[in-house]
């Protein structure tokens, strides 16, 4: 069955292809090198025998025997031909038997079939020669034995093609290698993956530390599995948190009706009793429809919505609506002057983010303080900021402030559900934004955009309310 798979993956099936197509690529270069060997040998040795045709056809007549007579003898290894026939072809001297009768005279070197006769015996082959007809009238005719150069290329080429078949089977054994180590990584990666189903949620995949794309996406589905561990623990809180915070508001609505049955004796007193249980219902109403907005942020069902949001227009917005709050509690609501930044994004979603900064920090900042709104800019960001003169967050609840129905000690007796920073934190993760939390002294708490493309800025002043 291992085996089945390992030649079924598609490492294995593109290591083979890799190879095939390396074969036919080395066959063709193969080809044209043998093609090209027997090309250049055979053009040498046309060049050879025209210098040494033309040298002995310059000779006197009685001198040109001799010299044919000296060539055959210094050639050792018989690969040589010469001869002088007649005008009537009667064979002067030379190692042919006769003049080849389609042997162009005069001509460039050809092939010819001829009979070789200086080894004892007929002996036939096929040479390159050239048949010049000297001045009188007898016919030149050297040659010289291409079997030489045709034995010199098969040589050549077989070698070559012997060199391809241990390169064929290297390739295949590379894409063997490549096909077990990634069955390997694969099945150790499933049996991680079991473990995690199984309930282990702090398993990760394991990584080497290097550049191959592998590694890299290993690192991507690690950094995936620890936001589904955060997710994950933290929906596994919110049922306890849901039932501790409607258990309380519920209790004292069943109690209130309860005394109210058996203590009330007049319609006035019914409606006092009645008065108390829907101001518990509704608070409990609150707390569900604050959780079922968390949810609908938390789905990205509102990302098809973006558009560019002009950020200083916004601010601005939210300054008027919580101005005549921020009077009623003699606090100072400021914005700084600032450049006309955008954004893209949920112009709704972003509003109802820095109104709760806002109502959060006119909430908690005692009476004479003042909170201050400004946007600005700096390296490639853009960073919507909300400050306060309040109590402030402390460091080790920086974090725990954005968990769902967590409310500090020091704000315990304040008026709140513990889900407005959730629902920021919601918002400005659905944007791809950061949220960062700064104390001392009051509180300042930002919403960093990073760059995402063209970002209009336009300089122009804002008023302070």
């Amino acid at each position: 069955m291992r085996q089945a798979q390992f030649l079924r993956s598609n490492t294995f099936y593109w290591a083979l292809v890799v190879a095939a197509v390396f074969a036919v690529f080395v066959t063709g270069l193969f080809g044209i090198i043998y093609w090209r060997i027997g090309d250049y040998l055979i053009t040498r040795g046309n060049r050879v025998v025209a210098a040494q045709l033309e040298g002995i056809a310059s000779l006197p007549p009685e001198r040109r025997r001799d010299a044919v007579d000296e060539r055959l003898k210094q050639d050792l290894r018989g690969v040589q031909l010469a001869a002088i026939f007649s005008a009537d072809g009667r064979l002067i001297t030379g190692n042919l038997e006769s003049l080849p009768s389609h042997l162009q005279i005069d001509a460039q070197a050809q092939g010819a079939d001829i009979i070789r006769t200086d080894r004892g015996f007929r002996e036939p082959q096929t040479v390159r020669a050239i048949a010049w007809r000297m001045e009188n009238g007898d016919v030149l005719v050297l040659g010289r034995n291409i079997d030489e150069a045709t034995e010199m290329a098969h040589v050549v080429g077989q070698a070559l093609a012997w060199g391809l078949i241990p390169a064929f089977f290297l390739c295949l054994l590379a894409g063997a290698w490549l096909s077990l180590g990634a069955q390997r990584r694969v099945a150790e990666i499933n049996q991680r993956v079991q473990r995690i189903i199984a309930g282990d949620l702090h398993e990760r995949f394991p990584h080497r530390d290097v550049g191959d794309p592998f590694s890299k996406l290993v690192v991507i589905v690690n950094g995936m599995l620890d936001e589904m561990e955060k997710m994950i623990h933290a929906l596994a809180g919110v049922g306890n948190d849901i039932a501790h915070d409607l258990r309380t508001p519920l209790t004292r609505v069943r109690l209130t009706l309860e005394r109210g049955r058996a203590n009330a004796s007049t319609l006035e007193q019914f409606h006092a009793v009645s008065d108390k249980a829907i101001a518990g219902i509704d608070k409990s109403l609150t707390i569900i429809t604050a959780l079922l907005r968390l949810a609908e942020i938390e789905n990205n069902e509102r990302s098809a919505r973006f558009g560019t949001v002009v950020l200083n227009d916004m601010l601005r917005a939210v300054s008027d609506i919580y101005e005549p709050i921020a009077e009623s509690k003699n606090i100072t609501l400021r914005i700084e002057p600032s450049q006309n930044l955008t954004v893209r994004g949920d112009r709704d979603l972003l509003i109802e983010a820095v109104a709760n900064l806002v109502d959060n920090a006119i909430k908690f900042t005692p009476e004479g303080g003042m909170v201050n709104i400004a946007l600005l800019r700096g390296n490639g960001e853009t960073i919507m900021r909300v400050a306060d003169t309040g109590c402030g967050i402390d460091e080790n609840e920086r974090v725990a402030v954005q968990r769902r129905f967590y409310r500090s000690d020091k704000v315990r007796n304040t008026p709140g559900l513990g889900l407005g920073l959730n629902l920021v934190t919601a918002i400005v993760k659905l944007h791809g934004f950061r949220l960062s939390i700064l104390s001392g002294p009051g509180c300042r708490v930002e919403i960093i955009c990073p760059d995402r493309g063209e970002l209009d800025v336009t300089p122009q002043l804002a008023g302070v309310s």
